[in-house]
This record gives C-alpha cells, structure tokens and sequence, in this order.
C-alpha cells in the first residue's frame, strides 16, 4: 500500500512526460521537420519542455486539473488528449504569454491582477483632449483681443480708399514744387554728384521719410576731354568744331563748355580720314542699299537720329565696315517751336550700368575691366547747321511751309579728317534710396524712380523737375503717415545718379538687388523727364498695367488736345526704368508731358541731350500745373498698384 502511495506521484510526473513527449513529436512531424533536424533547434525543443514541466508544477496547476475533473469525464482518453493539447506548450519562446491569448479558458480558471494599461489609456485619452480644447479656446481669445485692439489695423483698409487718396493728393500743390524745383537749381553749379545727392537725402529726411540712404558705386565714366573733337574738310582744309564754327581760339573760348558736352561716351578715341557716306536713318534697307553702291570700309557714316534705336544703328555700322561716324538731328524732325539747328549734344554709346562691371554690381572688391570705349566707331555728334554745311546746302529749303529733309546728293563726294579725345576715368555715382515701410505686406514693393543732377552741364533743369515732383511726393504721403497712416506695400522713393551715361545708378542698384526685386517688386513708376512739352499728357506703360492707366488718365487730359492711346511698347520707355522692365521684368508705367508735334516725329530722338535746351522748364510750364498732374497722376497710379 505505502509502495502503491510511493509510487503514485512518480507515475503522474511519468504520465505528464509522455502527454508532453507526444506534442513534442507531433511538431516534429508537423510542416517544420525541414528545421527540426538541426541540432540547435532540438536543443531549444528540450529546453521549452523542461520550462513547462516546471510550469506544470506551479501551484496553480493541481487546481486547474481539479477543476477540470468536475466537469469533464476523467475515465475518457480522448478528453485527457484535448485537455493536454489544450495547454501544449507553444511553439514561440514566449511561452504561456502567447497561450494566454491563445486560450481564454485557461485564463478564466488561472488567476492573474487584472492589467490596467486600458484604463491609464482612457485617462491619458481624456488630459489630451481637455488640454487641446483648452488650448483652442485660449488662443481664440488672444487673437480676438488681439485684433480689436490694434489701432492700426483699420488705418491700411483705407490705402484703396478713393476719398482717402483723394485727400492726399489735395496735398499736392504746385506752388510746393516751384518752389522745390527753384531750390535744387541753386545746386546746380555743383559739379560734385555727391553733394547733390547728400542735399536730397537731408530734404527727405527732414520730410520724415525714414530709413534714407546713400548708395554709393565706383564706376567708369567717359568724360569729354581738353579740348573739343574737330573736323576737318580735306578738300579746303578748314577745320570745324561740332557746332560748325571754324577751329579758332575764339570760337573755342566762347562756346567752351558747349563744345566739350558735345561728344559720344564711350566712342573709340583717335583720328580717321575718310569718305562721307549718308546712310539717312540707319535702317536695315538703307545699309542694304548703300552696300550695294559703297565700298563702307574704314568710311565716316552721316547719320540721322531717331526711328530706330541708336545702338542699334551703331551695330549695323560696324558690321557694314564703317571706321566711324557723324550724327545730328534732322530739323524737320523738331518741333518748329525749339529752335535747335545750331545746337550740339550729347550721346552715351554705354547699354546700362557701369562698363566696367558688365552684369554684376560695382561694389568694393568687384572685378573692374579695361573698357576704355564700347564701340570701334569714332562717333561724334554735331549740329544740324554743320551738316548742312557738309552737304552743301546754303541753308535749310523749306516749301510751302514743308521741310526738306538734309540729304547729301549721291554723286557729291566729302571726305573729312575726324579726330576724337575724351577721358576715361573711375567716379562714384551715388544713389539716394528711401524706404516708406508698408503695413500689411512690407516685403512687396513699389519703387518711384526719379534721377538727380550729375554735373557737368548735362540736362540742366531737367533733372531738377524729376526731382522736384518726387520730393512733393514725399511730403504729401508723410503729411498722412504722421497722422497714422501706412500704405499696404512698402514704398521705395529713389533718385538716381548717373542717369546721362546710360542709367548707371539705376543698373548697379538693381543688379545688387536683382534676386530681391525679381521675387517682391510690384511695380516701378517712372519720373524720368515729367515735362518736356505742354499739350498732352503721355502715358507709356507695361501691357499687364495698360488697363489701369487707360482709367486713372481720363480726368487728367490737356484741355487743348486729345490724349493718345497708350504706349505699352516697353523699349520706348526711356531712361532709369529700363532695367527695371527689360532686365528685370517689373510692370513699368511713366506719365510725361509732351509736345504732340514730337510724338508724331521720329522716336527716339531723346537720346540726344541738349544741355542748352533742358533749361526751358519755367517756359514750358511756368505756372506748374503740368508738374502737379504728373505728381496726382502717378500718386492716384500708386494707389491700384497698393490693392
């Protein structure tokens, strides 16, 4: 009995070490076998039996086959069978954790703490969402206050306001820019760019415009040189000034500073002997035809100004061969009203910017080239009384009232001594920027350009009525913004140096901000030149701002004449804006007085510059009134540009 006793313990242990042996190799006949022949893994079968015989030992166990025993009917092999491969041990090391999920009967009759992962997850589901609501209505409670108590925020709705505007330009006074126009006259017998340039910023800066500054650039510049270029007619050996009068001490005295403005920058330096040749405007036909009956080779071109532009011209000419070249302004292409024929003047033959740094800024430590000239042509400018000396022709024929245009007969041959001198030197040009910040989009910008007085007689009073009408630009925008008003965009107010050697200032400027500009400038309103006639307005503008200039115009057309269709031709646009719209792409608009008789001439003929003819502004507008349209006009134009 004790014997039986004894050995009953050993005969159930030896009975749950078959019941496992079975399992054990029922898996090995399973779909493994292909693994069950490496030794490690059999190695790792023992061992999983060896943790489920202890396992089996737990004492949780016994009570678990109790249990069991009172609902299930112990005598039947088969339901021992499916109790043991109930709780077989699982294939995975994970052991009883993976039969946990496996078996919710086993779990049920094994006591186990109930996990509380669910409910930490529940109370961390609802922090968050009470934390983010609370969040959400905190920051709507900022920004409405936030935006009912900024003072300003009302002030910017009002920049498309047309009474707001209206209110501005009431400002605007004509008797304010006479007198600024007067003021920056006494300046001009300054031949220092830099004094000019410091005046402006102080009276810009006294206006209230903030964050004024000078820009200076080191640039090459072509002046004339010690004594005027001549020429000389081989066949009688007189020798001529530009302007037509003989080459003596006398006349050289009397119309010293004339003479030295009347001279191509840039143009090659030198001497050159050869034949007259009258290619009239320079056209692609008239080099056709002249080739034809020509030899142009190392020849001096008698050439007309206007039509096309004059660079343009140039190329054709030094394709063709020409050593150099005469240029004058036919008078049938003046209005009868400017008296010109003995005048002489001045041609840049630079494209823009400074020749030294073609293409990037000149700024300290930029690369300078050697650009002395920017053509192989001698060119020279002369009057139209000297070429019609040169022809021929004892004086201008006029019939019926019609001009004859100055043409040199074809079999008549003239062959001239041309000398040039000029010198080329490094200067600094000085720009003058100001800033007038915008409120609700400060990175947009708007950039009025005029230009300012460079010395040495050029343009004399021209410069100072682009500058004059900038300045009462100014004050009528400050006037407001020191009551509280900013415009939506911010406004750049330039004057540009450098303007008569082809728009160097403009050029070195937008080439240091070229990235800047090409992403956030809006538009460029142009006051290059506000008044050179007094019977129509005309405006020339981009195509994508055509529309708007057509609205803005209509209740600003002169009295005594109708207003002409819209120029939206971007090459016309002449002076600072070129690199803004050609280089840089920026919509361009320019409203400019001018003579209806000039805008049904050749175009182009701008390109000149008369020193003596710039100083008629008072003449032209004495009273001022055409200054103050020009201002209303481009400040209503700033106002669309604002939306």
């Amino acid at each position: 009995m004790g014997e039986n006793e004894a050995g009953s313990p050993n005969t159930s242990l030896q009975s749950k070490k078959m019941a496992y042996q079975k399992v054990n190799a029922d898996l090995r006949t399973s779909g493994h076998s292909q693994y069950l022949d490496n030794d490690d893994i059999q190695a790792t079968a023992l061992d999983l039996e060896w943790d489920m015989e202890k396992e089996l030992e737990e004492p949780g166990f016994d009570q678990f086959q109790q249990d069991n025993a009172e609902t299930q009917n112990l005598g039947q092999s088969e339901t021992l069978d499916l109790h043991l491969d109930s709780i077989q041990p699982a294939t995975s090391p994970k052991g009883r954790f993976q039969r946990l999920q496996e078996e919710t009967d086993y779990v049920t009759h094994y006591p186990r703490s109930t996990p509380k992962s669910n409910h930490c997850n529940v109370c961390y589901l609802l922090k968050t969402i009470c934390t983010a609501t609370i969040l959400f209505i905190f920051g709507i409670l900022i920004g409405y206050y936030a935006h009912t108590n900024c003072p300003s925020d009302a002030t910017p709705s009002r920049s498309n306001d047309p009474q707001f505007y209206q209110d501005i330009l009431k400002t605007i006074k004509a008797e304010d820019i006479k007198k600024s126009f007067r003021n920056l006259l006494q300046l001009y017998k300054s031949e220092d760019d830099m004094e000019i340039s410091k005046k402006i910023k102080t009276h810009w800066t006294a206006l209230g415009l903030e964050d004024t500054q000078l820009m200076n650039y080191s640039v090459l510049l072509d002046f004339p040189g010690p004594s005027p270029g001549t020429i000389t007619v081989s066949s009688t050996g007189q020798c001529f000034y530009p302007d037509g009068q003989p080459c003596r001490e006398e006349a050289r005295k009397g119309h010293s500073q004339d003479l030295l403005s009347s001279y191509a920058a840039y143009s090659a330096k030198g001497t050159l002997q050869g034949d007259v040749i009258d290619v009239s405007y320079g056209t692609a036909d008239d080099f056709k035809r002249i080739t034809k009956l020509k030899n142009t080779a190392n020849q001096i071109a008698l050439l007309k100004l206007g039509k096309l532009p004059l660079l343009y011209k140039l190329s054709l000419l030094e394709k063709a061969g020409f050593g150099g070249a005469l240029l004058y302004t036919d008078p049938c292409d003046i209005p009868k009203s400017e008296d010109l024929s003995s005048e002489t003047f001045m041609v840049t033959l630079n494209p823009g910017g400074d020749p030294s740094t073609p293409g990037y800024p000149s700024l300290d430590g930029s690369f300078k080239q050697s650009r002395p000239n920017l053509t192989s042509l001698l060119v020279q400018p002369i009057s139209a009384s000297f070429a019609q000396k040169l022809i021929g022709l004892p004086k201008l024929r006029m019939d019926n009232d019609a001009c004859s245009p100055l043409k040199l007969p074809y079999n008549e041959k003239r062959t001239v001594h041309l000398q040039i001198q000029t010198e080329t030197t490094f200067k600094t040009v000085t720009n003058v920027v100001g800033y007038l910040k915008g409120l609700t989009s400060p990175d947009r910008y708007i950039i009025v350009g005029s230009n300012h007085h460079a010395g040495y007689s050029y343009n004399g009073q021209d410069w100072a009525s682009s500058t004059a009408i900038i300045t009462a630009f100014i004050r009528a925008l400050m006037l407001r913004v020191k009551k509280g008003w900013r415009p939506e965009r911010t406004i750049v107010f330039c004057s540009w140096g450098g303007t008569t050697w082809g728009n160097i200032g403009s050029y070195e400027w937008g080439e240091d901000f070229a990235r800047i500009l090409q992403k956030n400038a809006v538009a460029y309103i142009s006051l290059h030149s506000p008044v050179r006639g007094n019977t129509s307005l005309h405006p020339v503008a981009s195509p994508s701002l055509q529309q708007l200039v057509l609205e803005k115009i209509k209740f600003n057309c002169s009295r005594r004449a109708q207003c002409p269709a819209v120029n939206v031709s971007a090459i016309q646009i002449q002076g600072d804006a070129d690199y803004f719209i050609n280089h840089l792409g920026i919509p361009t608009v320019q409203f400019a007085y001018e003579d209806l008789k000039a805008l049904e001439g050749p175009s182009f003929l701008s390109e000149a510059i008369f020193p003596k003819h710039a100083t008629k502004i008072e003449e032209v507008d004495p009273s001022f009134n055409l200054h103050e349209a020009v201002t209303k006009v481009s400040a209503e134009h700033l106002r669309t540009t604002q939306r």
